[in-house]
């Protein structure tokens, strides 16, 4: 299991901070530019199950065999992992997104400073992209 460049560069910009509070802020920071999903988008049925807040997404899949992930939160934690998760896994071929180990979450130190529920979250949406990816795998 090879890792991405998007992973080398979160685990260095992660780095970077020395307290959580920095990397929580950094979190949010990136979750503030995730781009907004349309409105036709956010419906029942592109809602995330397992999330405590709530989590809109959708993917599509682009002529060249990629796939683009979409998602947004109210919450701003939840909207910086969204972030961190489309970084690494969105505009990828599906058998790269299946490959990817999200083993990079402890190296950053995330596993051990979500709650719970953040956890349970975090593993709905990352389930989400991998079965979009098993859908594709040829």
């Amino acid at each position: 299991m090879g890792q991405n460049k998007e992973i080398d560069e979160l685990i260095e910009d992660f780095s970077f901070f020395e307290s959580w509070e920095d990397k929580y802020q950094y979190l949010i920071d990136m979750g503030r530019n995730v781009p907004q999903m349309a409105d036709h988008l956010k419906i029942d049925e592109n809602k995330l199950r397992g999330c405590q807040s709530i989590v809109y997404f959708s993917n599509s899949y682009n002529d060249d065999g990629t796939i683009t992930f979409m998602a947004n939160s109210d919450a701003a934690i939840v909207q910086g992992l969204i972030a961190l998760m489309l970084k690494v896994f969105s505009e990828k071929k599906p058998q790269e997104i299946l490959d990817t180990d999200i083993s990079f979450l402890k190296q950053i130190g995330l596993d051990e400073h979500l709650s719970p529920t953040r956890k349970n979250g975090l593993s709905s949406l990352v389930s989400s992209i991998k079965n979009a990816a098993k859908i594709k795998v040829v």
